[in-house]
Formats: structure tokens, sequence, C-alpha cells
């Protein structure tokens, strides 16, 4: 199906550029949410009368989307799950929560907005891209953690991947390991053990 679009749309094309689509994108998506008419010659002609006035629309959301868009650029929101010692969650983190957690800082977003592939499964600081207007996107950090310390320990750079007590338990395991197999300490022993035999 040939449409018009009235609205930029991502992958897609500019506002006013006649572009062909799948029918079920046109008739269930773009359509119903007033982001483009059918290509028909009435609809051509009514385009050409609306897109002084659309231009116009367009400009002004996208000045209020930039306005939002400073107050959330680099922000970093803390999501807090529980999880098991490999940092794997109990669970995830979706859209929802990322959405509540600027709603608690004072930030109204729209579900659509938030730009997440799959959710989160795992801690750590993951990076998500927020489309304010379909022509203004920013960039915002997730920390996902299982407390408020680590998720400071996490923005700070600190690798919690692998526990205080896990990383020790390795240090004295290798030094051991060291002690063993010290080539000089064998020799030393096989000297010990002629001497007794002489």
């Amino acid at each position: 199906m040939e449409v018009i679009l009235l609205e930029r749309v991502a992958k897609l094309g500019q506002m006013g550029e006649l572009v062909r689509v799948k029918d079920g994108f046109a008739r269930n998506f773009l359509l119903p949410r007033g982001k483009a008419l059918r290509a028909t010659a009435d609809n051509r002609e009514k385009f050409e009368h609306m897109k002084a006035d659309l231009e116009a629309r367009n400009l002004k959301a996208k000045e209020e989307a930039s306005k939002v868009a400073e107050k959330i650029t680099g922000r970093n929101v803390v999501v807090l799950r529980q999880a098991s010692e490999t940092g794997q969650l109990f669970g995830s983190v979706s859209v929802r929560d990322i959405l509540a957690s600027f709603e608690s800082d004072g930030v109204m977003i729209s579900r659509s907005q938030v730009m997440l592939d799959a959710p989160i499964k795992t801690i750590g600081k993951h990076k998500i891209a927020i489309a304010v207007h379909p022509e203004v996107e920013v960039s915002v950090s997730v920390t996902v953690a299982r407390s408020a310390d680590e998720a400071e320990r996490i923005n700070r750079g600190e690798d919690i991947s692998s526990r205080k007590e896990d990383q020790d338990a390795a240090a004295e395991a290798l030094a051991a390991a060291g002690e063993f197999f010290d080539p000089e300490a064998h020799h030393d022993e096989a000297q010990d053990g002629e001497a007794a035999s002489e």
C-alpha cells in the first residue's frame, strides 16, 4: 500500500514522502496513529493544504522535545532487583520499570519512546535510546543492581561480577599453587632425600 507520511517515521521516511509499505503495517500502525494517509488523489490534495500546518506543528513539537531531551540526556536511573551471585536477574527489567524510574525523578515519557529491544536480564550499566520526538533521540543509562551501594559501585566503574571473598580465595589458591610447583623447592627436597640415604 502506498501512503503519504504525515511525520518522520524512523527507517521509513520524512514528512510528505510517498512510500510503499506492507498493508498490515499501514492498517495497524501508520493510519490509526495518524502518521500517514492513504496515497489517493483526494488525500494528496488534502495533504498539500495541510502541509504548512503540519510543518508548524512538527516544529513546535520538536522544540518541546528538545527541552525534554536536554533534561534527560546522559541521565542515569537506578533499578534495584534481586539477582544471583553471577549477576543474572531473577526476572528482568522492562520498559515499564524504566518508565517508573523516570517518573520517580519527575520526568514523564511514554512507553513508545523507550527503545528497548529486549528486557534487561543482567546486573550492570546498560545504555538505552529514548526517542522523545521522531527527529530527537537521546541516550540514557540504566544501572541495574541488587542494592543502592552496589549501584554506586557499578557507576564508579567497579567490577562487581565477582565478590571480594572469591577474589581473596583465588589469590590464596594461586599463592599455594605457586609454592607447590616451585622448581627450587622441589629441588631442595630431592637433595634432602639423597643426603638421608647416604
